[in-house]
């Protein structure tokens, strides 16, 4: 009796460890009894192009009508994951090995963003396909290799002929490049790229800015000379490259805060809806790398590197290495002269910046100065920001006379306190707001008395004196 119960439990045993590899059959099943001896090929992008790379697999697929394939997930293994595990783990695991209690279940995936207002697409994140391609036997699999700020997702491929799993592979990061969810988007990378489990967000996808040269006031010849750079070559780039001219470029804009610089920026990436557009600035300054990255492949395209002086910074300005202004200065440099590549520098601070970058060719070749407005120029940004006010008496003239030195967002905020003021002495009032010269007189006296020091060095306002 006890020689029999020792067999029964020994064939349950057995029976069981058979059903626990249900994965291993069927990996076998579909491949062959050779399996375990096929060629792999294995490659890994950045978590930011993961959506991408689910692209290519998802056109790969669907590219020829013929080709078959079912997708599973792999259960039973919490912490295969973050693992290396390959599809030869799997198939030469034994019954009691460490992925021997791999199952099927429903793959795992992950909603990457894939455009502006939250649109996302559901991608792979722990799964296999099992494809039937004609003759050919092919099994690829979605896995994350690592955790953290490093996170990486891999695609492995088997088949039974290392040939054809190459093709595949080049096919579909050819798929992923020709259509990628960032081409013609304007993308901003967030400071830290986590994996699964913390922020799987690693950037924001932005709406394309758009702002009327009405809105943009600046010198005439200063603005011409920008666009000129900037859009000029995207709009001949064909006929200057014929030409054996270079169409990478760098543009410098710098001037005290409020004079325009981003908004500037706003109304040239409003002129290229056809490029993309990858903006990095603050914390996400040390993603430089990443973003040349996706400009080359995506090209054309302009990268926007928003306070450039804190990379930048004259190195003689501080001891130590600063390896992400080189890493800026290499790439504005490194790029292939035929590469249609605009880099869009803005900085408060010009004169901190390293003199190879700000002077030397072939970095940036366009260093233009954002002026404080003149009084022209402070007259047009009164008619601008007056919008739908009514104007009962202003005294224009004894404004522009007062607010020598001021930046653009002081004039917004004088018209808009001297609104405020009107709309109080108004009471219950309805329609446009009427502002009289003295709710004007009121609000600039507020914005200049010494006690709002802070207030207008916040808004760009010079210290006046004897007003």
């Amino acid at each position: 009796m006890g020689r029999l119960a020792r067999k029964l439990v020994g064939r349950a045993v057995r029976v069981a460890r058979q059903d626990e590899q249900v994965l291993r059959r069927a990996l076998l099943d579909h491949l062959g009894p050779d399996a375990a001896f096929l060629p792999t090929v294995s490659d890994t992008c950045p978590l930011y192009d993961h959506v991408n790379l689910q692209v290519g697999v998802d056109a790969w697929l669907a590219e020829d009508p013929n080709r078959r394939y079912e997708t599973v997930g792999i259960t039973g293994i919490g912490y295969m994951r973050y693992s290396d595990v390959t599809i030869g783990d799997i198939i030469q695991s034994a019954p009691d090995g460490m992925y021997g209690s791999a199952g099927i279940g429903s793959p795992i995936t992950t909603n990457l963003p894939c455009g502006p207002d939250g649109e996302t697409r559901a991608c792979v994140s722990n799964g296999l396909y099992l494809v039937r391609d004609g003759a050919d036997r092919l099994v690829i699999m979605f896995l994350p290799t690592q955790s953290g700020s490093q996170a990486e997702v891999m695609l492995q491929i088997v088949g039974t002929s290392l040939r054809k799993i190459e093709e595949v592979l080049r096919d579909i990061w050819r798929l992923a490049h020709e259509r990628s969810v960032f081409r013609r988007q304007v993308i901003s990378f967030g400071p830290e790229i986590w994996g699964p489990g913390g922020n799987t967000t690693p950037l924001n996808f932005l709406a394309r800015p758009h702002v009327g040269r009405d809105e943009i006031v600046l010198p005439a010849a200063l603005l011409d000379a920008i666009e000129r750079q900037v859009v000029g070559v995207a709009t001949h780039s064909g006929r200057l490259l014929a030409s054996g001219q270079h169409l990478k470029r760098g543009i410098l804009l710098y001037g005290a805060p409020g004079t325009g610089k981003t908004h500037t920026v706003s109304y040239l990436l409003g002129l290229l809806p056809e490029v993309t557009v990858i903006v990095i600035s603050g914390r996400a300054l040390g993603r430089i790398g990443e973003a040349c990255s996706v400009a080359r492949t995506l090209q054309p395209a302009v990268i926007v590197v928003e306070d450039v002086d804190l990379i930048a910074e004259d190195r003689t300005a501080s001891p130590g290495e600063h390896p992400l202004l080189f890493q800026l200065l290499n790439e504005m440099e490194g790029l292939n002269s035929a590469s249609d590549v605009t880099f869009l520098l803005t900085t408060n601070r010009a004169d901190l910046l390293e003199p190879a970058l700000a002077t030397r060719p072939g970095r940036v070749d366009l260093a233009a100065e954002l002026p404080l407005p003149d009084a022209d120029a402070r007259r047009a940004l009164i008619a601008l920001y007056q919008g739908r006010l009514v104007f009962d008496g202003v005294d224009i003239d004894a404004v522009i006379e007062r607010t020598e030195g001021v930046t653009a967002p002081f004039l917004k905020e004088l018209l808009r306190r001297a609104a405020l003021l009107a709309a109080e002495d108004d009471g219950d009032g309805e329609g446009a707001i009427r502002v009289s010269d003295a709710n004007v007189r009121t609000a600039l006296d507020q914005l200049l008395e010494s006690s709002g020091e802070l207030t207008r060095v916040l808004l760009g306002g010079e210290r006046q004196t004897g007003t």
